[in-house]
């Protein structure tokens, strides 16, 4: 029975992938990411509620929100009070919405 050979590029990727398994297992990161969540994220997540919930609460669509989440477009005006708001006081927010 003959062995393949493996070309030098493939042979380079396995030892390098037995070595992050090794550090993986042993504890050892090799990165670690930190992702910033924007104001609306973080504003969302404190309320409890549902991106579609969140969206409803502050009178906006459900694509205005994920772009507000992904900084991709900032709020404005009343929107931004709003999440300011949440941010402090979610459940005041909440009950508010909810009296009207």
């Amino acid at each position: 029975m003959t062995k393949k050979k493996i070309d030098p590029e493939m042979q380079q990727f396995q030892t390098d992938l037995l070595q992050s398994v090794r550090d993986m297992k042993a504890g050892r990161a090799g990165r670690v990411h930190r992702v910033e969540l924007t104001a609306a994220a973080q504003a969302r997540i404190k309320s409890g509620l549902s991106q579609a919930g969140f969206a409803e609460l502050l009178g906006v669509s459900i694509k205005t929100l994920q772009n507000w989440e992904q900084g991709r477009t900032q709020p404005s005006g009343a929107a931004n009070t709003l999440i300011k708001v949440a941010m402090h006081s979610p459940k005041v927010l909440v009950k508010a919405m909810a009296a009207t």
